[in-house]
């Protein structure tokens, strides 16, 4: 079922590096033993657990009480001119939410797609039409996680925070995952200061309410950015990425839910991040 979060927490894009013997199960296992709580599953070139495999899973994630997320895979453009492209982006991500739920995940991360060369006014109803079918369809079939669109890094890519957020005021269910490097970056360098964390909260309260403070999906790392945008992830402390400011206004807006790191040292940062805002008064 949906369901909200009591507290903030922190966790893995993917298995953790010092994973012995590399496996989801032995990943959870490791999250724990680091004292993380969550962990994303990496879908990203394809939904990498079977059928099989997903109840094995999900014990692992019971048994350790990890909460689990998806990131489905990034060949995905719903906005797509041919049909063809646009079922098979359906398909890759309503695959992932299912195997997801299969393994009694919280909720589902994906790339929206692009602008092809279209404003965002007028590509927006087409986003906003695809998101909704998705979401009927999962909940015709009773898969009850939350589906979130990513805030994306490219000025090219539909994603920005307020396009998303209007998508998710009008739809149950779905909410957006706010990549705060991917905001960074796709701004060229902006988005970074104190004052643009706190208007990002208020866009986020503004149109969802306390309720979206108190259930959101998170993705930070640092970041190498041009004025094109996103090129690739950074360790945090390697990168010009004001985590440190972010996490107060984290703490001033008291809100819950998962922060998944996908810095290339994806622990060491997580627990990085989760010391400083738990030592945060």
């Amino acid at each position: 079922m949906v369901f909200f979060l009591k507290e903030l927490l922190f966790g893995t894009a993917g298995i953790p590096l010092s994973t012995k013997n590399r496996s989801t199960e032995n990943g959870i296992a490791r999250v724990k033993e680091l004292k993380l709580n969550a962990m994303e599953l990496e879908f990203v070139r394809s939904v990498n657990i079977s059928e099989e495999k997903a109840p094995l899973v999900k014990k692992a994630a019971e048994k350790n009480k990890i909460v689990l997320t998806c990131h489905a895979p990034y060949f995905i453009n719903l906005n797509a001119k041919e049909k063809q492209k646009v079922g098979a982006s359906k398909h890759r991500i309503l695959e992932s939410a299912r195997r997801l739920h299969q393994c009694g995940g919280w909720s589902v991360c994906f790339h929206p797609g692009f602008y092809l060369g279209e404003t965002s006014e007028k590509v927006f109803p087409v986003f906003e039409k695809r998101i909704k079918e998705l979401r009927e369809r999962l909940n015709d079939e009773s898969i009850d996680l939350w589906l979130r669109p990513e805030t994306t890094g490219k000025p090219s890519q539909f994603g920005s925070l307020k396009e998303l957020l209007k998508i998710s005021q009008g739809l149950e269910k779905v909410a957006p995952v706010v990549d705060f490097s991917h905001l960074h970056a796709r701004s060229g360098g902006k988005e970074n200061t104190k004052e643009e964390f706190l208007e990002q909260f208020n866009l986020i309260e503004k149109f969802l309410g306390k309720k979206g403070l108190q259930n959101m999906h998170i993705h930070l790392s640092g970041i190498n950015y041009t004025e094109k945008g996103e090129r690739n992830h950074l360790i945090l402390e390697e990168s010009d990425m004001n985590y440190k400011d972010l996490l107060k206004i984290w703490k001033e807006f008291k809100i819950k839910g998962i922060v998944i790191c996908e810095s290339p040292n994806i622990e060491e940062d997580a627990l990085l991040l989760q010391k400083f805002f738990k030592n945060l008064k």
